[in-house]
């Protein structure tokens, strides 16, 4: 086992040692690795996630063929949190990028249309909420019981892409509010070139770079992928930190909103101010 560490040693991998092939698959179940490698004497067994990541899975799975290679012994590979039966690769999750991002920017646009103007505010966020809710519900059907992708509640997996959704369409309806159309471009370029490429949806955050992947965590779409991940495949495990993530951008929407608010009824009240009495 120590030659193997050493072997591994470098930033490519993070090795931890457990004490036996159970609590290497507890680990993988809870998240806390994305896969591993257990020793025996009938050869190696290689234990990946490929609903954690399909990358990450399968370099885990050349790893182990290649120590057992090494040692000329058998690897026999477990996939401990496997994708639905119905989609093994996962090819629905990927798909699902776009509604995901799409799902937050289309009906901002539509309301602000359907509903311009400061008097419409409120108007526009109970529309986004609804429709987030509506969203969520609709992509997680068709992923779940259209293609067979997902595997979990279904109404907490629901919830949770409409909270990805709401997480997109409130910051921008608060970005337009306060700064106009400008505001408005600036977030959809940014979560378009930014957050959708930095999601790991397809690939799962492992593979990429750390700072690049924790920006993407911090951002709806990766907070979004991963949120969705933790409820349809782990049970929930995982959910606390993208929650809290689209949580926070939610609250950072409302609140850019209350802010074109104050500012629209201070103006107000200055110019009633500044009006000569009769």
């Amino acid at each position: 086992m120590a030659a193997v560490q050493k072997q591994l040693s470098g930033d490519d991998w993070e090795v931890t040692a457990y004490d036996n092939s159970r609590a290497l698959v507890r680990a993988v179940e809870e998240r806390d690795a994305a896969g591993g490698l257990a020793f025996g004497d009938d050869g190696v067994s290689v234990y990946t996630a490929t609903a954690g990541g399909q990358m990450i899975s399968n370099a885990i799975s050349g790893l182990g063929t290649a120590l057992a290679g090494q040692q000329h012994v058998p690897a026999t590979v477990h996939d401990v949190v496997p994708f639905p039966k119905d989609d093994p690769r996962g090819t629905g999750l990927a798909a699902a990028a776009l509604p995901m991002i799409f799902g937050g920017m289309l009906p901002a646009i539509a309301l602000l249309q359907f509903f311009p103007g400061h008097a419409n505010l409120r108007t526009r966020l109970a529309g986004v909420v609804a429709f987030a809710l509506a969203g969520g519900a609709a992509v997680t059907a068709v992923l779940q019981f259209g293609i067979g992708t997902l595997d979990g509640d279904y109404w907490v997996t629901s919830l949770g892409l409409g909270l990805g959704m709401a997480a997109l369409a409130i910051p921008f309806l608060g970005l337009e509010s306060l700064f106009g159309y400008a505001g408005f471009g600036v977030g959809s370029v940014v979560m378009m070139f930014l957050g959708n490429p930095l999601s790991g949806l397809t690939t799962g955050p492992y593979w990429l770079p750390d700072g690049w992947s924790t920006l993407g965590q911090l951002l709806p779409p990766g907070a979004s992928g991963s949120l969705l991940r933790a409820n349809a495949f782990y049970g929930g495990t995982g959910a606390g930190g993208p929650a809290l993530v689209l949580g926070l951008w939610t609250l950072a929407g409302v609140a850019l909103m209350f802010a074109a608010d104050r500012r629209r009824n201070g103006r107000a009240g200055r110019e009633a101010g500044d009006a000569p009495a009769l």
